[in-house]
């Protein structure tokens, strides 16, 4: 396949989509499941209510429908123009107007880690974690938007007609044969190198890769075209690849956030108290900005001024001890929050939340206005 970098931008919302198929999911969580430190696995079922995370890797695709879940559909893929090469495409991605993968993922990892939200709202943050780390490694999440991921263009595969997203989804797999536990156990290959390796990327990592690999499966078919054997021997270690790198990145991202969390006793799940998501339920600290860097996952209270923002629609970004891109902590404002742009412009002020890790740098998300004070 050429190494050419085209057009990447997707499916559009009239479409369903499922990553992979139930069968592809379903591997990638019994792989995690396999990697997960005895801690992280008690952490996981206790927030699944002892279900195991095959069970919930197609929740996400399965609530898609009901109306309180219908704004999640853009969080399956992401949108990018023509021929970026990966700065361009990381700067892109992070400048998304609307919600999607990489921010659904991000946000999703934030909730493991609040200790202001029940154990349910960590229990819904932890099922689309399962399923979209999945999504972003499905080459096909990341298309062209004229063909709807693909969906449009129309194929033959075994005889009967199909179209370029389904291919990947589940056809290529359904042509391997292999039963769910067959799946597992081929797929579940990486030898530790690989696996450090896999888990030393980031969520941005995954979705370039999906973007180089449409790139080339969109150069390598034609409209119309009957899928051979050859294409299938060409194109199924794609699929073992990537479904093997979703399972093992899955794990690690569960082990970094999770390993370190107290065990629920299956059942035991409850609804956060209405106030959970105004003030922490763990005490937060006061710290200084410079010390910021090194309190990731932790609850703080941190002073700074203000040195730059900027809107990207669904957020703003604000900029504490430098503009950007110095910064020493970017506060991204989000819902509510948002009514602050403006008024804090070149004012100190100081913030409480919990802090996340964005592209090496401090984050804190605020959606409750409140926990800023100028």
């Amino acid at each position: 396949m050429k190494k050419s970098l085209l057009f990447l931008s997707v499916i559009a919302l009239s479409v369903i989509i499922i990553s992979w198929g139930s069968k592809g999911h379903r591997a990638i969580a019994a792989i995690a499941e396999k990697h997960l430190s005895p801690n992280t696995k008690s952490v996981v079922s206790g927030y699944l209510n002892g279900d195991s995370m095959i069970d919930a890797s197609t929740w996400a695709d399965e609530i898609r429908d009901d109306q309180e879940y219908r704004k999640t559909s853009s969080w399956h893929f992401i949108n990018a123009p023509l021929g970026l090469n990966k700065e361009q495409f990381s700067d892109y991605v992070i400048k998304q107007d609307k919600d999607n993968i990489y921010t659904a993922i991000l946000k999703a990892e934030a909730n493991l880690k609040d200790k202001s939200l029940g154990s349910q709202q960590k229990a819904e943050a932890l099922k689309f974690l399962i399923h979209l780390i999945g999504d972003a490694h499905q080459p096909m999440h990341v298309g062209r938007a004229e063909d709807k991921g693909g969906n449009t263009i129309q194929l033959r595969f075994d005889g009967k007609g199909t179209n370029l997203h389904s291919l990947w989804d589940s056809k290529l797999i359904d042509h391997e044969g292999f039963n769910n536990a067959e799946m597992t156990k081929q797929y579940d290959w990486a030898n530790a190198d690989q696996i450090k390796k896999w888990q030393a990327d980031s969520p941005m990592q995954w979705l370039w890769e999906s973007y180089q690999i449409s790139t080339e499966l969109y150069n390598d078919i034609q409209p119309g075209q009957t899928i051979d054997e050859a294409y299938y021997k060409k194109s199924i270690p794609i699929v073992r690849l990537r479904v093997a790198q979703a399972g093992i990145r899955l794990a690690g991202e569960l082990n970094k956030l999770l390993n370190d969390q107290k065990a629920l006793t299956p059942g035991s799940a409850t609804t956060p108290p209405p106030t959970a998501n105004v003030a922490p339920v763990a005490k937060s600290i006061n710290i200084k900005l410079t010390d910021v860097k090194n309190s990731t996952g932790k609850n703080v209270i941190v002073t700074g001024k203000v040195f730059s923002a900027k809107d990207i629609g669904s957020m703003v970004l604000v900029n504490l001890g430098a503009a950007y891109p110095n910064q020493l902590l970017t506060v991204a404002l989000k819902g509510n929050a948002k009514a602050l742009s403006g008024k804090i412009d070149g004012k100190t002020i100081t913030i409480e939340g919990t802090v996340i890790e964005y592209k090496g740098k401090p984050e804190i998300i605020v959606t409750d206005p409140t926990r800023i004070k100028l």
